[in-house]
């Protein structure tokens, strides 16, 4: 079973967005597949329960839960998880055992970006992220590329000593296509073809790793 941590200590940063597409490809892609919700909002579990009667569907485990480990399938191929929010590196350290790869979604903004810097130093302590066995990879989230502060913001990720393994835009599609336990890769009009060509980079990034 391979496995990828969505991860912020900053709310708002898209975590869930992430972590249910993610679950969706790897559940399309014929792939047995849980979606570990860490967060108390329960945005993911939400989203696992809307597509419950689909053939791809994604099973939901409670990962705020002790020993939540022991109600994941054995014959499940990948898990997802979305981190808790606000959680620092030590507050996700059984997340980080459990992870072959770590995205960290962040937001333009500069209080995102300020907030994101602490959370990564915290996630360097970790010695699998220490000993550069563990990768870490960072999405630019919520993006409006023709803008000088996300062109900005991209160049300052660019900037950091993690890659900048994926570009997401700014659109509506994605709080849509959650609320109908949806994600981009349920869907081959032109316009979706657009947002699946965002998520390419994150994907032959993650065939690397997980």
């Amino acid at each position: 079973m391979r496995t990828v941590l969505v991860a912020s200590s900053k709310g708002g940063a898209g975590k869930s967005t992430l972590a249910t597409n993610l679950a969706a490809y790897f559940a399309l892609d014929g792939k047995r597949t849980v979606l570990v919700d860490a967060d108390r909002q329960k945005s993911s579990t939400h989203w696992c329960e809307k597509r419950a009667a689909s053939q791809t569907a994604v099973l939901p485990i409670d990962g705020t839960r002790r020993n939540w480990e022991k109600a994941v399938p054995s014959d499940i191929e990948r898990m997802v998880i979305d981190g808790a929010a606000g959680a620092m590196g030590d507050d996700l350290e059984a997340y980080l055992a459990r992870a072959d790869a770590v995205i960290v979604p962040v937001n333009p903004s500069m209080i995102d970006l300020e907030a994101t810097v602490p959370f990564l130093n915290s996630l360097a302590l970790n010695p699998r992220v220490k000993k550069g066995k563990l990768p870490v990879g960072l999405v630019g989230n919520r993006l409006k590329p023709w803008t000088s502060a996300s062109q900005q913001a991209v160049s300052q990720l660019k900037s950091w000593p993690y890659p900048v393994v994926g570009e997401l835009r700014d659109t509506q599609a994605y709080v849509l296509m959650v609320a109908l336990g949806k994600s981009v890769f349920d869907y081959h009009s032109e316009q979706i073809r657009g947002h699946q060509e965002d998520w390419a980079p994150i994907l032959k990034w993650l065939r690397k790793t997980v």
